[in-house]
């Protein structure tokens, strides 16, 4: 089916899924999925809308160019964006030297579960290469040490990325805090893997600590990047039970497992369009 999403979001008002819904209806359209959700405490509207586009008066280039139109006519000012079924997302990978995700994600890919194509596999080490290969995905390292040339190798990732055409990014366990300039050039599209259920033990060896003080659950969760270290908007969350039996290798084996699947998961809603963004909350449609 070729379809197109709408994301859409606005302070709450009467009528909203009703005329939207006209709007398609009166085109030629075909609703076959709708979610909507009020926050009704701060008074925002959300929704996501897809539609067949068989039949559909409007061609698909003009579409953004009509909505809007029809928008400006009904006096509704939103936040809103159009995606298409037929245009594939490019996503870029970003790692050090843990392969746990990356495997999983090359994995998922290659037997379809994503729907993405993958661009690019950046990284800071090399130790991955051979990996990236096996898949058939390109790979590139660029070192990035502390010092004077750190700006440069930072430069030179940004690069990769937009030179890749890479829509999004995903850090698959990549050790390094991204500068200013990478959120800018990809606002609320990279996705960070945090290897705690947040609020989590900081600094070094998270799951000795986490062994250290008897913890009953240990979990990830996947967030978007921000400025503040990993304080960004939450995407995806879970956790597995432990017990005063399991040992700190116990706790990285059974961490790494849910770390995969969390990230992925993250991954599919980010590309099923699901996500929206409100001050630093995430809403799931």
């Amino acid at each position: 089916m070729n379809s197109v999403i709408l994301k859409f979001q606005c302070p709450d008002q009467k009528g909203l899924v009703a005329a939207i819904t006209q709007f398609v209806y009166r085109n030629g359209g075909n609703v076959v999925n709708l979610d909507q959700y009020t926050d009704e405490d701060r008074k925002m509207f959300f929704m996501r809308l897809e539609w067949d586009l068989k039949g559909f008066r409007s061609k698909p280039e003009d579409l953004k160019k009509v909505f809007a139109a029809f928008l400006k006519k009904q006096k509704i000012i939103a936040a809103w964006e159009l995606f298409f079924s037929s245009r594939r997302e490019r996503m870029a990978v970003m790692v050090s030297r843990f392969d746990h995700c990356l495997f999983d994600l090359l994995y998922r890919h290659q037997a379809g579960e994503l729907g993405c194509d993958i661009s690019v596999i950046l990284s800071n080490h090399d130790e991955l290469r051979d990996l990236a290969e096996y898949f058939k995905v390109p790979f590139l390292c660029v070192p990035v040490e502390n010092g004077k040339t750190m700006r440069d190798s930072e430069r030179r990732q940004l690069a990769v990325l937009r030179e890749s055409r890479s829509d999004f990014v995903v850090l698959a366990r990549y050790m390094r805090i991204l500068p200013p300039a990478f959120l800018r050039a990809y606002p609320w599209k990279i996705i960070n893997i945090h290897h705690s259920f947040l609020p989590a033990f900081k600094g070094a060896k998270p799951y000795h600590q986490a062994w250290e003080r008897g913890v009953k659950i240990i979990g990830a969760t996947s967030h978007f990047v921000t400025e503040e270290l990993d304080q960004g908007p939450i995407i995806h969350q879970d956790v597995v039970r432990v017990s005063h039996k399991d040992r700190v290798d116990d706790l990285v084996i059974r961490g790494r497992d849910i770390e995969r699947q969390v990230l992925a998961e993250a991954v599919k809603l980010y590309l099923g369009k699901r996500i929206f963004v409100h001050g630093n909350k995430t809403y799931i449609l």
